[in-house]
């Protein structure tokens, strides 16, 4: 059983058995990657609050025969700025779930990652009117950069429902959001 460290993002969790959860993390060096935290849902866990959704981490991690496990986790970056801001974890969400959902698992892509992590450091940055602006550059980007859109082509679709397509179903963070 080999060991690995690397750095991600926290893109979903879901709870496993009693006390665990599996975590996708788009990660720095291996691209999309699920794992499994066990014990985190234990109220005596100290990984439960690196391993929140958003939150930029550098984790330990050893190869497990169906799941790999992570032994060690610590926040790089937490963007507590902008989560009290109900606006910014929407779209937060929404960046994390086209990531989810277009990149392959296990395929570095060292352009995505840095797409995902410059979004959500920015999401600090700009306020509540230009979010939409930030999607759609998001949208186009990360279209770009998993070779589903020509770069540099400029868009006259509408990207959601373009993505929409891809994925052969529909996307549910936003609605989720406008329907509450």
């Amino acid at each position: 059983m080999g060991t690995y460290k690397t750095e991600g993002i926290v893109l979903k969790r879901k709870n496993f058995g009693e006390a665990d959860k599996i975590l996708t993390i788009y990660t720095k060096h291996y691209g999309k990657i699920k794992v499994l935290a066990k014990g985190i849902r234990k109220p005596t866990s100290k990984k439960s609050p690196t391993l929140e959704l958003f939150n930029w981490v550098k984790i330990f991690v050893s190869r497990g025969r169906g799941l790999d496990i992570i032994k060690e986790s610590q926040i790089i970056r937490s963007f507590r700025g902008w989560k009290k801001n109900l606006g910014k974890v929407e779209v937060a969400f929404y960046f994390c779930e086209l990531v989810e959902r277009l990149a392959p698992e296990n395929v570095p892509n060292l352009k995505i990652f840095n797409l995902l992590t410059g979004s959500l450091l920015g999401l600090s940055q700009i306020n509540e009117g230009s979010l939409e602006q930030a999607v759609k550059i998001f949208e186009q980007r990360i279209l770009e950069e998993s070779g589903f859109w020509p770069k540099g082509n400029k868009p006259k679709i509408d990207f959601k429902e373009y993505i929409e397509k891809i994925i052969e179903r529909k996307l549910k963070s936003r609605d989720f959001f406008r329907d509450n």
